[in-house]
């Protein structure tokens, strides 16, 4: 059975940091031939692309509004991928959601998410 399990949530006022991570187990191929990501959902919207790193490159991406303020790394011998967010906004609050994926589309499995708020 997969499992996404993410942790590193809270409260913080605007302006700070917070480091999410998630780890994963019961893949059925190894952590490191996986793409991760990170998603949000912020209240009465939908959910929205954060984050991913490639696992065949190595290669980030970005939203645009995170960009120079999130940092998504990974650290294979741990079967976990970190989001780094410093300088956090108020519309930054969301729960924040890890997923997988082995090939470009859709994300395969998903984590029951984390809630980030930011108090402005």
């Amino acid at each position: 059975q997969v499992q996404l399990v993410e942790s590193g949530g809270g409260l913080v006022q605007a302006g700070g940091s917070l480091r999410l991570s998630c780890r994963a187990s019961g893949l059925i191929f190894s952590f490191s031939t996986y793409d991760m990501g990170w998603f949000r959902q912020a209240p009465g919207k939908e959910r929205e692309f954060v984050a991913a790193i490639s696992w065949k490159t190595g290669i980030t991406n970005y939203e645009d509004s995170v960009k120079g303020r999130f940092t998504i790394s990974r650290e294979n011998a741990k079967n976990t991928v970190y989001l780094q967010m410093i300088s956090l906004k108020p519309e930054d609050t969301a729960v924040y959601y890890c997923a997988a994926r082995r090939r470009e589309g859709r994300y395969d499995y998903w984590g029951q998410g984390t809630q980030v708020t930011v108090s402005s």
